[in-house]
């Protein structure tokens, strides 16, 4: 029997990494869509739990969740769409621009790959690097990334889901063409080098707003001794970087300092 994927995003029902996320799974699982109705880029893992939220159907097996975040299309796509049966596999993508480092704790398109895992899904995020702007990721067409999720999903069905529960695959895009890739390489969430920088304007009636820029993609060196590359090296290299991710963010080593500190 053919396997059922779930695909949400954060940019948007009609974005065209959603498009191509869907040409690239179709011929491999029955594909069923529930997407944000408006862009939720850094969202993060957030219910909307102080408004009503409805299910518009813009054709079969296609949902835009009006207004709703990645984490509350998956959440109530189980109460509408699953009741009997959870879906195989839930994937979050195609983002427009990375999901590296610390960042992973804002996107949600990662959040999208949480939500599901803590509903006991199998789930894949999947991000194409921008170098510049969000255009680029539309010149090279999602090609790498099409494939790449592709084979991804094959190999999940195949031979099974390589990771445990509340764990999930944050995959990351180069960006450049499918000829140029140097292959898969596994990686550790790297160390974000973060700036403050926002937009200050006056509007036109001279009341001052800010608006959060996009800063460069900017990283420290951070060797790991179960890893030889950071999700950030891997793409830099030109690798596709696929990175594990649970949610139990204690941080154990840090234990017995506090009980003898308290």
């Amino acid at each position: 029997m053919k396997k059922t994927i779930l695909l949400t995003n954060d940019d948007g029902f009609d974005s065209k990494g959603l498009k191509a996320l869907k040409e690239a799974l179709e011929p491999i699982a029955n594909i069923i869509i529930v997407a944000p109705t408006l862009e939720k880029s850094a969202c993060a893992h957030s219910l909307t739990l102080t408004r009503p939220l409805r299910f518009v159907e813009l054709e079969e097996n296609f949902y835009k969740l009006d207004d709703g975040t990645p984490s509350d299309c998956v959440f109530l796509s189980l109460n509408k769409l699953f009741k009997d049966k959870k879906p195989d596999l839930v994937v979050s993508g195609i983002n427009i621009g990375a999901n590296m480092g610390e960042d992973i704790t804002y996107s949600g398109t990662a959040a999208g790959a949480m939500e599901a895992v803590l509903q006991g899904i199998p789930a894949v995020a999947i991000s194409q690097v921008c170098r510049t702007n969000c255009q680029e990721a539309e010149k090279l067409e999602y090609k790498l990334a099409k494939e790449t999720i592709a084979k991804v999903v094959t190999k999940i069905f195949n031979e099974g889901y390589p990771l445990d529960d509340r764990r999930f695959l944050n995959i990351n895009i180069p960006p450049i063409e499918p000829q140029e890739c140097k292959g898969f390489k596994i990686t550790h969430a790297g160390k974000r080098e973060y700036g403050n920088n926002a937009e200050v304007h006056i509007n036109p009636r001279g009341k001052e707003y800010y608006w959060i820029g996009l800063p460069k993609l900017n990283w420290y060196p951070n060797k790991n001794e179960h890893s030889d590359y950071s999700d950030f090296e891997a793409v830099k290299e030109s690798f596709v970087s696929i990175t594990p991710i649970h949610l139990d963010m204690t941080h154990y080593k840090s234990i017995k300092r506090l009980e003898d500190w308290i």
